[in-house]
């Protein structure tokens, strides 16, 4: 039962957390956020250019510095420095571990969640 989970209360912190994410993201731009979302935004936070055009391959790799990002903490990426073009660049230190989607998905939020309260936007 998920009341008698010792995790319980932490769950409803990174629900809580998470809520508050999405809703300062819809104060700031106007639409509901998803993770795919925001994950573009922290890519565009670390990178520092905004702009309301990006190619499909740009918000990938905006996408791919959010997750390094979030990940660099836990020692699975290391920060390596900036190219000529100011895009950040990180390597792989140790190998993601494999879980559910599900629990991917809750990783995610919970790293997101981090992020924004280190950044001080929530």
């Amino acid at each position: 039962m998920p009341l008698l989970n010792e995790n319980s209360g932490n769950q409803t912190q990174n629900t809580e957390g998470w809520f508050k994410v999405r809703r300062f993201v819809k104060e700031r731009f106007g639409k509901r956020p998803d993770i795919n979302a925001i994950l573009f935004l922290i890519g565009m936070n670390e990178l520092g250019i905004f702009k309301d055009e990006w190619e499909k391959e740009e918000k990938q790799n905006l996408m791919h510095i959010a997750m390094c990002r979030l990940f660099e903490k836990d020692g699975f990426y290391k920060f390596t420095g900036k190219d000529k073009d100011g895009w950040p660049h990180y390597e792989l230190q140790k190998a993601m571990p494999a879980v559910h989607l599900k629990e991917q998905e809750g990783i995610l939020k919970e790293k997101i969640v981090l992020y924004f309260e280190e950044m001080e936007y929530i």
